[in-house]
């Protein structure tokens, strides 16, 4: 197996989830929502890329979320591949 398409231990899952608490409700409704469904499948390629959408504001990770926004709108460097999965991800359960 890949490195990258390693599945997350229990200890890199729970620091993800403590960086992954939003100032915004609705943020942490998508998130809590997203560990539910995908947490126990969660790879490290895919755990870093939702570590690279929580370096975003609130408001554009919201707008992001909520098709407001595109990726490259609020950050170019976020416009890539990984990181577009795990955003599809998390608009599953809008």
């Amino acid at each position: 197996m890949h490195m990258t398409e390693e599945l997350l231990d229990e200890r890199a899952f729970s620091k993800l989830q403590w960086r992954c608490r939003r100032g915004l409700l609705e943020n942490d409704l998508f998130i809590e929502r997203f560990f539910r469904q995908f947490g126990a499948s969660l790879t490290v390629r895919q755990a870093n890329a939702l570590g690279m959408l929580m370096d975003l504001s609130d408001n554009d990770l919201l707008d992001v979320n909520m098709g407001r926004k595109s990726l490259a709108e609020v950050s170019a460097p976020l416009d890539r591949e990984d990181v577009q999965e795990v955003l599809s991800l998390l608009r599953k359960n809008c």
